[in-house]
């Protein structure tokens, strides 16, 4: 698949590019739909895991997802400002929480210790919806079981400023695909749900699972299940298949014929091995592609897969593609979803030593974003 610019000229060329695809995003809530009788909340974290906040909300929604997950309270006011309705829960909240913001956006958060709930308590200025974050195993946030008596003893105090509607946890090993793995973090979380219940509170929303677990596990389901990196096709148990749902292209911005033995790019780590033709594509390290790479990393130009040679600079790669010289303007497909000659995310993090989380997420700014 060969395409060029109509007409290709000195001046214009296709800028790079990631474009996100809404179908895929929608064929994905359904295949999670598909598995679980849950409600599914879309988590658009990241930008949406790099492939725009709004534009995987709004597909995602409208593919039947009932909720939407953000990490920062702030995040939730682009997702009102474009019109998106649905409930909105917010952890984390590494900037902070501006109280009466998230009552004015009706955001839920999420409280992971009784000293976070005891700030939020002094802070609000009108009744805020809470979910009361248990660490189910993970130890990187969440209540201590230690501590969870009194986060509930805490919340009763408030009286009406929290309203706790929901309990929630996380999987630390739910990409193992094995509900043993999960046992203890269920039971964990039953007990939690018990404990909120005893306490007065209900009716509850609660969840635990994240992709993974959604997609493996029923014993995790619960109330509602959180979908963020199975939306755009990342089944972080590699067991199940899942739409792409994003296409990087950039333009060939130079070619050239060298011989064997030509050196590329810094250090000469790369030699040709006989006369062919290199083609550099304007996009590097500082766009996203992993500057550390294994052989066999390549790129799509003309329906063929070509190896990148040599390292991944700033701002272009080179790719070797043999007999066949692209001129100026042609595009290059650096990953996406069709198969055969473009290389897949998953197929990235594989050269890169990492999961594809970390391809889609490190999309630099200077590529430009569109929707298919």
């Amino acid at each position: 698949m060969t395409l060029l610019l109509a007409p290709p000229s000195l001046s214009r060329l296709h800028a790079p590019t990631l474009t996100t695809l809404p179908a895929a995003i929608a064929a994905n809530v359904d295949r999670v739909r598909s598995v679980t009788a849950a409600r599914i909340m879309a988590v658009v974290k990241a930008d949406g895991y790099g492939h725009g906040a709004v534009a995987v909300a709004r597909a995602a929604v409208a593919a039947g997802a009932e909720w939407l997950g953000v990490t920062d309270a702030a995040d939730a006011a682009e997702l009102r400002e474009a019109g998106l309705d649905v409930p909105i829960l917010a952890w984390l909240n590494p900037a902070g929480v501006d109280a009466a913001q998230v009552a004015r956006d009706r955001v839920d958060l999420a409280v992971g210790s009784v000293e976070e709930l005891r700030q939020l308590v002094a802070d609000a200025v009108a009744p805020v919806r809470v979910h009361l974050h248990m660490d189910t195993g993970m130890s990187r946030g969440g209540c201590p079981v230690g501590d969870w008596a009194e986060l509930l003893r805490v919340a009763r105090a408030a009286g009406p400023l929290i309203d706790v509607v929901g309990v929630m946890g996380h999987l630390p090993r739910a990409d193992e695909a094995d509900a043993r793995a999960n046992a203890a973090s269920v039971l964990r979380m039953r007990q939690a749900r018990d404990a909120v219940l005893r306490a007065g509170f209900g009716p509850l929303l609660v969840h635990l699972a994240a992709t993974a677990g959604a997609l493996t596990d029923p014993s995790t389901h619960f109330d509602l299940v959180r979908v963020g990196a199975g939306l755009v096709g990342i089944d972080p148990s590699e067991t199940v298949q899942l739409h792409g749902a994003s296409r990087l292209t950039a333009s060939v911005v130079h070619s050239s014929l060298v011989r064997a033995g030509t050196t590329v790019g810094y250090g000469g780590t790369y030699a040709t091995r006989h006369e062919t033709h290199l083609s550099v594509i304007g996009v590097g390290y500082a766009d996203g592609i992993p500057r550390e790479l294994s052989e066999g990393a390549g790129v799509e130009i003309g329906g063929s897969r070509h190896p990148i040679a040599g390292r991944v600079s700033m701002d272009q790669i080179v790719v070797d593609t043999g007999s066949r010289s692209f001129p100026r303007g042609t595009i290059a497909t650096v990953f996406g979803p069709e198969g055969a000659a473009v290389p897949s995310v998953q197929e990235w993090a594989r050269w890169a030593g990492t999961i594809p989380h970390t391809i889609v997420t490190g999309i630099g700014p200077r590529v430009q974003r569109s929707r298919a």
